[in-house]
């Protein structure tokens, strides 16, 4: 590295910067989610594209892209949603883009330890490349593949820069080179919107051997769009809420079942009285597990993120007064109310990131992942005692009756996302003596226009294996599993099963021997469906129980009735018979009070008789609402 770094106003020279220092073999690093220099990394691809005697290898997570429509539908709805949201200059990754369409070139390839969910399904080259590693192991990845070149966006202020959204692995990659004595390139694109956050993301210019700032560097970031949340990610949510003490430590992630549960934890917190309430009808059955400590009370003392991911509900839990224990920060003396290691979320959270001051700006400390998703560290006796009663909250796919959970990967190994923290934080809660891991998921899933359990004897591909199990919860309650015998196991899990499947479940467990004969369900697992919890929720009341936007959206009043009734008939696509029930529902249905959905669409008035049948889907779909 030179003494300063050089300093450029366009991608270009950082261009002929990079090709000058490293030749025509190019191995770079950039970062997961948010951090990438999309515009950079597009012109260094195509120099690669139009070059087959160059060689560019990529390695990643997370490459973010702009969501395409795939039918005459879904472009009506998504098209004019993603102009206005992402903005029509926005910047796709060009690599990205060509590796969905197979149109990698031979000369360039990508590797990623972590998918943006279900993109890369059924394609080859991904799925091909696809590296499984526990986030904490990729460094050592990294280092061991002798990259050359890290391209990484960066917040500027004054003359300070911080590694702002991902200063995960690139502070413990930078230490790991320079350790090894191994060079490495280093290029900063400063981004003017790109949220300015201290502590350990403040580094020195000298960190980088080139800086780009310049007008080029402008554009939208990346905004995760706000999506519905349905009623069983609701009660998931709900029965998660009851997990977390005061005093304690937080861990989540981004999604729906997180917008439930942060949405739970500020009702618990600001309307006691009626969370009470709906706690005292849930549990009058004898549901609850007595093995587990549940609170209801409000946060007296608050909680404490430890994260490697800071999304929108951290931000809802510090305005609503609930993240604010913080803990000391040894080499800085500071306190801290939350540490993570990238950020991604609304376009709210960057206004609210970036608008940070005073306690709130000090007590967010962005750093290493080795230290949020490690005990290892130097003070690993500040940390544990720094993380207490932590409640760490991931989502699974499906679990085995024995306790196993099935993340990422599907049966057939075709990789959905990727492990990236989950297992670690799973293990961590193992090492902390009052901690618990929580895995929540639906009971069920619709596949082929048909109902599944995501319960099930046997999974052929597990993310967590069954001697880490600790605590599952589905929309039908929490299950306890650690420390218990295999058939205790079992027991807790099917009370959490939808009942059209216990039977069978239950057959499954007795053939292999995992279950006695003389097994007796309890009476309240016959009340195990859909339709009792909706009962349930009308009473408590619908809108304040199980909100579809819990915390607004980023679509129109139409386009977030639009979103519910698509998502109705996406379901319903792998069923002839759900879609000609929603068909003559259409027929049925008045057209006027759904104008205003209908004109979204252009299918206000129609020419062809595809449109006159989508047309009637659609009114199908929003009978239903």
């Amino acid at each position: 590295m030179t003494s300063g770094a050089r300093q450029f106003q366009r991608l270009s020279e950082a261009t002929a910067f990079i090709e000058e220092r490293l030749g025509s073999h190019i191995r770079l690093a950039t970062p997961l989610g948010l951090g990438k220099p999309n515009l950079l990394l597009n012109q260094i691809y195509e120099r690669a594209q139009k070059d087959p005697a160059r060689k560019l290898e990529i390695y990643t997570a997370l490459s973010l892209l702009v969501p395409k429509a795939s039918g005459d539908l879904q472009k009506r709805f998504l098209e004019p949603f993603a102009k206005r949201h992402f903005g029509e200059n926005y910047a796709d990754l060009a690599y990205a883009t060509d590796r969905a369409a197979g149109k990698l070139p031979e000369n360039v390839r990508v590797h990623e330890f972590y998918f943006q969910a279900a993109q890369n399904l059924g394609k080859a080259e991904p799925q091909r490349d696809y590296v499984s590693l526990n986030y904490t192991h990729v460094v050592r990845f990294l280092l061991e593949k002798d990259l050359n070149l890290v391209v990484q966006l960066v917040a500027k202020r004054g003359d300070q820069y911080s590694l702002s959204c991902n200063p995960d692995l690139t502070l413990d990659l930078k230490d790991a080179y320079q350790a090894a004595g191994k060079p490495l390139v280093i290029v900063a694109v400063v981004h003017p919107e790109l949220p300015f956050l201290g502590s350990d993301a403040i580094v020195d210019p000298s960190f980088f051997d080139a800086i780009v700032d310049g007008d080029e560097t402008r554009g939208p970031l990346f905004a995760v769009p706000r999506t519905p949340v349905d009623l069983a990610e609701n009660w998931i949510g709900f029965h998660a809420s009851r997990l977390v003490v005061d005093d304690g430590t937080l861990q989540i992630g981004i999604g729906a079942l997180s917008d439930a549960l942060v949405h739970h934890l500020i009702v618990r917190q600001k309307q006691n009285g009626k969370y009470r309430g709906w706690v005292q009808r849930w549990a009058q059955d004898g549901r609850d597990p007595r093995s587990l400590i549940l609170d209801e009370t409000p946060f007296a003392k608050g909680l404490y993120g430890s994260s490697e991911m800071v999304m929108d509900g951290f931000m809802r839990l510090r305005e609503a007064g609930i993240l604010k224990r913080e803990v000391r920060e040894l080499h800085e003396n500071a306190r801290r109310y939350l540490h993570g290691g990238f950020f991604l979320g609304s376009k709210d959270l960057y206004r609210w990131l970036n608008q940070l001051e005073g306690a709130d700006f000090e007590g967010l400390n962005m750093s290493r992942i080795s230290m949020i998703n490690d005990l290892y560290d130097p003070h690993e006796l500040a940390i544990r005692r720094q993380r207490v009663r932590a409640r760490f909250f991931n989502t699974c796919m499906s679990m085995t009756l024995l306790g196993g959970a099935a993340s990422e990967t599907l049966e057939n190994g075709q990789v959905i996302s990727g492990v990236g923290g989950q297992y670690n934080f799973v293990a961590m809660a193992q090492e902390l003596p009052d901690s618990r891991s929580v895995l929540m998921f639906r009971s069920s899933r619709d596949s082929k226009g048909q109902r599944q359990s995501t319960l099930v004897h046997h999974l052929g591909n597990q993310t967590i294996p069954r001697h880490l199990r600790d605590v599952a919860i589905t929309e039908y309650g929490i299950a306890a599993l650690h420390g218990r015998t295999d058939e205790e196991c079992i027991q807790n899990l099917l009370a959490v099963t939808d009942a059209e499947f216990q039977d069978g479940l239950i057959r499954e467990a007795q053939k292999n021997k995992k279950l006695s004969d003389r097994y007796q369900p309890s009476a309240f697992m016959k009340k195990n469906t859909p339709e009792y919890l909706r009962s349930l929720s009308e009473g408590f009341g619908m809108e304040e129980f199980a909100p579809a936007f819990p915390f607004g959206s980023d679509f129109t009043p139409e386009e977030e009735r639009l979103a519910l009734a698509l998502s109705k008939l996406k379901n319903a696509q792998p069923s002839p018979a759900k879609l000609a029930g929603y068909f003559w529902k259409g027929l049925r249905e008045n057209s006027a009070p759904h104008q205003a959905e209908l004109a979204r669409l252009e299918l206000a008035s129609v020419k062809t008789p595809a449109e006159f049948a989508t047309r009637l889907l659609v009114l199908g779909a929003l009978s239903e609402l």
